[in-house]
């Protein structure tokens, strides 16, 4: 498949939903929405046949986070490359508070209710309560439904002693809805750390009052979360008898979990689902070096046809305000740990890509350069980027490659390719280095001249017969731009 075809199936993917177009079976990879779509926390659930996602959502070169409507996207649990867009399921201003849309959506959750209805549990970002939407079926147009209050009608977040609610995460077994919340910064001991609260059949009502099962960084010390302490972004998940607090970490880049026997306590760490600057691998390179620039992170596990999966998300266009949702395998052992998940670019392809055909640059798990950073901000970093502004519907990029930038995209099979092919463009002149390793052997080496346009450069290359990945590094002047990579 060439690279204009490539281009047609991912920027058609919107227009074919909303015409009613069912699209043949689609390669999966990572991120797995459009690389024009910014629809970060992801909450993603199995409702029927289908996966959905819910997120918040940002806008490409957006300058505060979660700037647009609740949308959701959802998938056949047998094709998890053809995602649907279900269109707009919660405007900000369906909220009473929120009426002259001056403040944005934060990370929502949805849970099923006692009813069979769909529940939405949302936070605003300039006030402590927590709202709640409900519809008829997953991705709907979801109505106002009420505020989580007291049994006195004292809203939750506006009672003497509440702590500010933040980043709802939601779990509904029987007539009994857990509701996990809170946020944490240094510094603030005010805010002590991951908060349950457990509502009522309607869904809004307060039977058990918050209580503290994970601590925030001030109280962390001399526990086994010490330098791993809840941050943000609280999800809830149950395996059989196995109940996972999600949540994002003291430093950011990484989800951790927690595990208990019950849901309203007695939880333990566990460990590092994944880090989106994949910290803590060291499988390609050493552990604490970062691989891709990494901020905040936010997401959850979901099962799909038995094979478990962490949903993330990634940083682009240099900020930290045009986040894109990806998705790893997860490793459960007996004991139920899990195995912190490496970032790819295979994703929910459920194994390597092919070692054959078109591979758009924005497909990149790793972006770094000589010079290794942690966090995404850095005049120096390359980063995955578009043209246009937010809703063109333009296939991504890497732009902003310097010397010594290198993408990398993982995994790959197959020894049939004999030729490597890139498209550039950019005020640069050098050459692009193909290596299967970091630090390795320099297999191919593709120049690249100053040009205003996309122009190609081909090489011979030999590829090894197992899975490999693929790392490109740029060596010479000025700044490049990436748009993609053909096996052939």
């Amino acid at each position: 498949m060439n690279k204009n075809a490539y281009a047609t199936i991912d920027l058609s993917a919107r227009r074919s939903a909303q015409m009613g177009i069912n699209m043949s079976k689609k390669q999966a990879w990572n991120p797995y929405l459009p690389s024009w779509e910014y629809i970060p926390d992801a909450e993603p659930y199995v409702f029927g046949d289908r996966v959905y996602v819910y997120g918040s959502h940002d806008f490409y070169n957006g300058y505060v986070f979660c700037m647009g409507d609740y949308v959701c996207w959802s998938a056949p649990v047998d094709d998890l490359g053809n995602w649907r867009y279900e269109g707009v399921i919660y405007e900000r201003t369906d909220d009473p508070f929120n009426r002259a849309g001056k403040m944005c959506l934060y990370a929502p959750d949805v849970t099923v209710g006692p009813d069979g209805r769909y529940y939405l549990y949302y936070v605003l970002d300039k006030v402590s309560v927590v709202s709640v939407a409900v519809c008829d079926t997953p991705a709907g147009k979801y109505t106002f439904y009420g505020y989580v209050h007291y049994s006195d009608g004292t809203l939750l977040g506006e009672r003497a002693g509440d702590e500010p609610q933040f980043d709802p995460g939601v779990l509904t077994e029987g007539d009994r809805t857990y509701l996990y919340t809170g946020f944490c910064g240094k510094g603030d001991k005010s805010r002590h750390g991951a908060m349950v609260t457990v509502l009522d059949r309607d869904m809004l009502t307060i039977t058990e009052a918050p209580r503290i099962i994970v601590p925030g960084c001030e109280y962390s010390a001399g526990t086994a979360y010490e330098g791993h302490a809840f941050f943000e972004a609280s999800s809830i998940r149950k395996k059989g008898s196995t109940y996972y607090f999600i949540y994002s970490s003291q430093v950011m880049h990484e989800l951790c979990y927690a595990i208990s026997k019950k849901p309203t306590g007695d939880f333990r760490y566990g460990g590092v689902l994944v880090s989106n600057c994949d910290l803590h691998i060291n499988s390609y390179k050493p552990g604490e070096q970062p691989a891709a620039y990494g901020a905040n992170n936010h997401g959850s596990m979901v099962e799909i046809q038995g094979q478990p999966y962490v949903f993330y998300h990634r940083h682009t266009n240099g900020t930290w305000y045009s986040r894109q949702g990806c998705a790893e395998k997860l490793t459960i052992r007996k004991d139920g740990s899990i195995e912190q998940a490496q970032l790819t670019s295979c994703g929910l392809n459920g194994g390597p890509l092919p070692g054959l055909g078109y591979f758009p640059a924005y497909l990149a798990c790793n972006l770094f350069t000589d010079a290794p950073s942690t966090y995404v901000g850095g005049p120096e970093q390359p980063k995955v980027m578009q043209d246009g502004i937010d809703g063109d519907e333009n296939q991504g990029y890497i732009g902003n490659m310097q010397d010594t930038a290198t993408a990398g995209f993982k995994f790959f099979r197959g020894t049939e390719a004999r030729k490597i092919r890139i498209w550039t463009r950019g005020y640069a002149k050098g050459i692009f280095e193909v290596r299967t390793e970091i630090g390795g052997s320099v297999l191919a080496a593709l120049p690249v001249e100053y040009a205003n346009v996309w122009e190609e450069s081909a090489a011979d290359i030999a590829l090894p017969e197992e899975e490999y990945a693929l790392f490109l590094t740029f060596r010479g002047q000025g700044n490049a731009m990436l748009k993609g990579f053909e096996l052939r």
